[in-house]
């Protein structure tokens, strides 16, 4: 019942980040337009997004998981500082300032095939048939995508595709952490690691600080409404991701683009094609079989562990 409770409370949760997910892709876009600079846009983000989560910890009392950390738990936190809170948002935030956002937001969204690829060897997860059936239809959903106008082979694009692997290899090492720690604290690890790096790289490539009074109105809104989004999103992520496979929660995080995709088709195209009918269409089967199955699998798993506990 614990594992079918932990499903259900993960399903929402990545749900709600791949809705945050695919709004931050849209609007990361108009907010880059205003700081022009990306690593410094990616640096102050995190900052606000780290303080806003050593707060959080210190508020609940998460903060006492520091003081015990063993050197193992240590390490895998600095891991994921390095390869998912700093290296990527630079590599992500440089990309999507020269690409259209729906094809980061593409991109991004093969995330889950690079954590199928990774999760299955290394942390022996596994989909069922109907369950595949469920991604083949989310993938053929995200290409079929309205407002796509095909990809660029752009530097734009591979820096957003190596943000994408890094951040894959990030899930697989966040799955190891979360096992002994609590979610708040991978993602206080990850967006404060993150900044104390990004911050560096910033200033290496001759960003300036802005300090308080130079930051406009205009800056300050976009950066608190991308700020909150990040924390939303940090947040969902990695509490869905500590209840569920990585590959279930992963491939969940696909419909994003469709969010990003009707965000643009309203705000930045004006229309909405047929296209995107049969996207979402394709969509909505893909979540139902992937969430449905993995029910059944999930009772089977239980009955079983059940019965063997009787037999024993």
């Amino acid at each position: 019942m614990l594992e079918s409770k932990n499903m259900r409370i993960a399903t929402i949760l990545v749900l709600f980040t791949a809705v945050i997910s695919g709004i931050s892709n849209f609007l990361n876009k108009e907010a880059l337009s205003v700081f022009k600079d990306p690593i410094l846009f990616a640096s102050l983000k995190s900052i606000v997004v780290g303080l806003s989560l050593i707060t959080i910890i210190c508020v609940t009392g998460k903060w006492k998981e520091i003081v015990r950390l063993n050197k193992r738990s240590a390490l895998k936190l600095l891991a994921i500082g390095i390869v998912g809170g700093s290296i990527p948002f630079a590599l992500f935030f440089v990309g999507l300032s020269k690409i259209p956002a729906i094809n980061a937001s593409l991109i991004h969204k093969t995330l889950f095939m690079w954590v199928i690829f990774l999760a299955i060897p290394i942390l022996k997860e596994r989909i069922n048939a109907m369950q595949t059936v469920g991604v083949i239809a989310i993938f053929v959903a995200n290409v079929l995508v309205g407002g796509f106008n095909g990809f660029l082979y752009s530097m734009g694009e591979v820096m957003v595709f190596a943000a994408t692997i890094l951040w894959a290899i990030e899930s697989i090492i966040a799955k190891f952490a979360l096992k002994e720690l609590s979610s708040e604290i991978v993602a206080t690890a990850r967006m404060t690691l993150g900044a104390f790096i990004l911050v560096p790289i910033a200033l290496w490539r001759g960003s300036h600080f802005p300090t308080i009074d130079e930051l406009s109105a205009i800056h300050w809104q976009w950066l608190a409404i991308v700020s909150i989004l990040l924390l939303g999103y940090v947040l969902t992520w990695y509490a869905a991701l500590k209840r569920a496979p990585a590959t279930y929660a992963a491939i969940l995080l696909v419909p994003a683009t469709l969010v990003t995709n009707m965000l643009s088709a309203i705000f930045v195209t004006g229309s909405l094609q047929w296209i995107q009918t049969a996207s979402t269409a394709l969509f909505v089967i893909g979540i139902y079989l992937v969430i449905h199955f993995s029910k059944i699998t999930s009772r089977s798993f239980e009955q079983k562990t059940q019965t063997a506990s009787f037999l024993t």
